[in-house]
C-alpha cells in the first residue's frame, strides 16, 4: 500500500495525560444517550433500562479543555452537556464488562456540545442526530487522569459551571448503566480497543450557552474541564 497522499492528512487527534509527556491518540468517540434519569426526564424522555443506546463524535470535532471557540455554526441554540469519559488503552473481546475495566487507561471530564435545534428537527422526522451531535468543537476534553490513580468508579461528583452558577449536579452512582455495563454491551457491536473514548452521558440541567458563556466541568478526583464561548 501507498504512503503517499494526494494531499496532507489532518493531524492524529489526542488528549493530553496528567504527568505524561505521552498523549492519548484518539480513534473513535462514543457517547451514551440518556444515562442519568433526571436528564431524561427534563428532556421529555423515558429510560431505557434495558439497555444503553449510543451515538457518536467525529475525532476532528476534539477540543483541548481551556480553549475559546466560536459559537457554534447553524445553531440558534447550543447546550452544553457535562460528561464523565472513558479512554481505553487496550481491546475488549464482546460481552466482557467487569474484565473489560483493564483495559481502561484513564478517565478525564468532557463537555458534550449539542446543536438542540438541529437534534430536535432531526428528532421530529425520525433521521440521525449527527448534525446535532457531531461538528467541530462538538467534544471538549480535560486532561486524562490515569485509572490507577483515580480508583474505583463511586458517588464522585460530577458538575458544571455556567458563568459561575452551578447548573448541573450529581454523582457518578447515578447513572443508569454503569461503566462496565456500558463495555459489556457496546463491545458486541464494534470492536472496543486502544484509542476509544466514551462519554457516558450527562446528567441534568443542561441548557443553553451563548456568546460570552463560561463553562467549568469537574469531577472529583479529576482535572477540570473549561470552555469559552467568543463573544
Amino acid at each position: 500500500m501507498s504512503d503517499k497522499y494526494l494531499f496532507a492528512p489532518e493531524p492524529q487527534a489526542s488528549v493530553a495525560v496528567k504527568g505524561r509527556e505521552e498523549r492519548f491518540p484518539v480513534r473513535r468517540i462514543f457517547c451514551v444517550g440518556r444515562n442519568y434519569a433526571a436528564h431524561a426526564a427534563e428532556m421529555g424522555n423515558e429510560v431505557d433500562r434495558e439497555a444503553p443506546f449510543y451515538f457518536t463524535k467525529s475525532p476532528h470535532g476534539l477540543c483541548a479543555s481551556g480553549a475559546e471557540i466560536a459559537y457554534p455554526s447553524g445553531t440558534e441554540d447550543c447546550h452544553h452537556e457535562m460528561e464523565f469519559v472513558v479512554a481505553l488503552g487496550g481491546d475488549i473481546a464482546p460481552g466482557e464488562g467487569a474484565a473489560g475495566m483493564a483495559q481502561i487507561v484513564g478517565y478525564g471530564c468532557g463537555i458534550d456540545l449539542t446543536r438542540r435545534d438541529l437534534q430536535g428537527q432531526a428528532k421530529d422526522k425520525r433521521r440521525p442526530w449527527d448534525l446535532g451531535k457531531d461538528f467541530e468543537n462538538a467534544a471538549i476534553m480535560g486532561v486524562l487522569t490515569e485509572a490507577a490513580e483515580f480508583g474505583a468508579i463511586g458517588d464522585q461528583a460530577i458538575t458544571l459551571d455556567l458563568d459561575g452558577v452551578r447548573v448541573q449536579e450529581a454523582t457518578l452512582a447515578e447513572m443508569v448503566h454503569s461503566v462496565p455495563e456500558v463495555l459489556s454491551h457496546l463491545s458486541r457491536f464494534y470492536r472496543l480497543g486502544a484509542g476509544d473514548l466514551i462519554f457516558t452521558g450527562t446528567p441534568a440541567g443542561v441548557g443553553p450557552v451563548k456568546p460570552g458563556s463560561h463553562l467549568l466541568g469537574r469531577i472529583d478526583g479529576l482535572e477540570p474541564v473549561e470552555l469559552r464561548i467568543k463573544a
